[in-house]
């Protein structure tokens, strides 16, 4: 590692630890709220205010208070302004760059995913339960599923994941996934299809 390398990795490191003092007292009421209320509803207010601070110092806050808040969230990654999260069960990995304006539930977005600007990942598609017609949509529960995006995975600006995709996939913008997407595809549309693979037999 050069020395311009080096010392860039030092001050990156002297800035984490500052913001992790700033978002610590956050945190800690999080964590006192959590005693009142379920964890998501506390962890999802803060992620909402974090999200609207603007800029480089936006981003450094933001993973800083989710390396404490979440399941895990890795400290080279990116999460850029208006994006919030809605369930703590959440994990960010190595390299993750999220857009601006994105809304992520439950899910796990493994090393070096890359999430275009208003993507919504949904904690699966069964969050709504509406079989009782005497009953409001709203008044019926439903179950939140882990979503997960396989390594090194981009997804384009405005898609709508609503359930598993592989390693090393592309996801077109304004694409909708409804079923589990293979390693290596390339998927587009509404609902989203398969467009080719990236990788067919052992070849790039």
């Amino acid at each position: 590692m050069n020395a311009k390398r080096r010392s860039k990795t030092i001050l990156k490191r002297v800035i984490d630890s500052i913001c992790v003092l700033i978002v610590l007292p956050f945190f800690i009421v999080q964590w006192v709220l959590e005693m009142l209320i379920r964890r998501d509803v506390s962890f999802s207010a803060l992620s909402q205010f974090w999200s609207l601070v603007p800029g480089l110092a936006g981003s450094y806050l933001r993973k800083n208070y989710y390396r404490l808040a979440m399941n895990r969230c890795d400290k080279d990654c990116a999460i850029l302004f208006g994006t919030i999260f809605s369930h703590a069960n959440t994990e960010i990995g190595k390299g993750v760059y999220i857009g601006a304006y994105c809304n992520i539930g439950k899910c796990k977005i493994d090393n070096y995913c890359t999430i275009g600007s208003n993507v919504h990942i949904m904690s699966g598609k069964h969050q709504h339960s509406f079989n009782d017609l005497d009953t409001p949509v709203q008044e019926q529960g439903g179950v939140f599923e882990k979503v997960v995006i396989g390594e090194d995975t981009w997804i384009g600006n405005c898609a709508l994941i609503m359930a598993n995709i592989g390693k090393k996939c592309i996801v077109g913008a304004g694409s909708v996934v409804t079923k589990n997407v293979e390693d290596f595809s390339i998927v587009a549309g509404n609902p989203a299809k398969m467009i080719r693979k990236r990788k067919e037999n052992g070849q790039q």
